[in-house]
């Protein structure tokens, strides 16, 4: 793995986009469902620390941003070969092979509804395509 491929703006406007995507998913798409899937009110929402949720949700995201990165771009011969539509594959690939299944798993055995599982789920399965296909782009 050679870090040298890595298009160290394109991790951070990947990043960003998981927070556009999230802003408008839990936003106006979903918001309401999810906040009766995990039995919160607005007002819970609220009253948590915006500086540390999003301070770290941040760090977390980047962290991601910047693994799907390795993955896509880790080596030389990968990075010739991955384009927008690429990426966005492989980032389709690790939000519904991984993400969406592992979260999943965690929800059948925390006792979650369906309806959590596929919010949350269905979130990272588009971050990451989003996240690949804006790696990809900009091998």
């Amino acid at each position: 793995m050679d870090m040298a491929n890595i298009n160290f703006l394109a991790v951070v406007a990947a990043t960003i986009s998981a927070f556009i995507v999230g802003g408008l998913w839990y936003g106006p798409l979903f918001g309401q469902a999810w906040l009766s899937a995990v039995g919160m009110t607005e007002e819970d929402v609220e009253k948590g620390n915006k500086a540390k949720i999003f301070g770290l949700a941040f760090l977390f995201e980047l962290i991601m941003a910047f693994n799907l990165a390795m993955f896509l771009t880790g080596s030389a011969e990968a990075a010739e070969q991955v384009t927008a539509g690429a990426g966005a594959f492989y980032g389709f690939l690790t939000g519904f092979g991984w993400i969406f299944f592992a979260l999943a798993v965690n929800s059948l055995y925390e006792g979650k509804s369906w309806k959590y599982i596929f919010i949350n789920g269905g979130y990272w399965t588009v971050t990451f395509t989003v996240m690949g296909f804006i790696l990809g782009a900009w091998t």
